[in-house]
């Protein structure tokens, strides 16, 4: 079973990186946009890959399900249990990844000759990233957990899948 759970883990890392990098990367191109004028396909699909990238090292370095069972190990299932584990899951992931598209981008603008303060652009990119990405773990992680886990053979046991002692 515990092999079983690693490939979930797995699949749920992938998921959950393409899900935050493709969204994430499309509301930063889009906030940046709003300020610019101009939408640029490129921009976002390198923004896109660098996000993806980070978010698999993300996914696979940190044991997202250990770090939330043991965060969560006192609270009943629930509502908010899975609030407080997608929480934790955008505590992890967005920081990293928004310093790190907010650099680049700010690099990218500050090479052109733009005259952009990094403060800002990161205060309010962090902002909107965790609210968007939050709403995303807490709608996503639950629904991989179950796609991925529907097919796995429960414990025999009492009801719950709790093996009897």
């Amino acid at each position: 079973m515990e092999k079983e759970m690693k490939k979930v883990g797995m699949k749920m890392s992938i998921c959950m990186g393409i899900t935050l990098s493709l969204c994430l990367s499309l509301v930063g191109t889009l906030t940046g946009a709003k300020q610019s004028g101009k939408f640029s396909v490129p921009g976002f699909i390198l923004s896109f890959i660098v996000s993806l990238i980070i978010s698999l090292m993300i996914g696979f370095l940190v044991p997202m399900k250990k770090v939330g069972e043991v965060a969560t190990k006192n609270m009943k299932p629930g509502l908010g249990k899975k609030a407080v584990e997608a929480l934790i899951s955008d505590l992890i992931y967005t920081p990293v990844i928004t310093v790190c598209m907010v650099f680049m981008n700010w690099k990218m603008a500050t090479s052109h000759g733009e005259k952009i303060p990094f403060a800002p652009m990161l205060i309010r990119s962090l902002i909107i990233s965790f609210i968007v990405a939050y709403v995303l773990i807490f709608i996503f992680m639950p629904l991989y957990f179950k796609l991925f886990t529907k097919n796995l053979p429960v414990p025999q046991g009492k009801p719950g899948g709790k093996p009897e002692n």
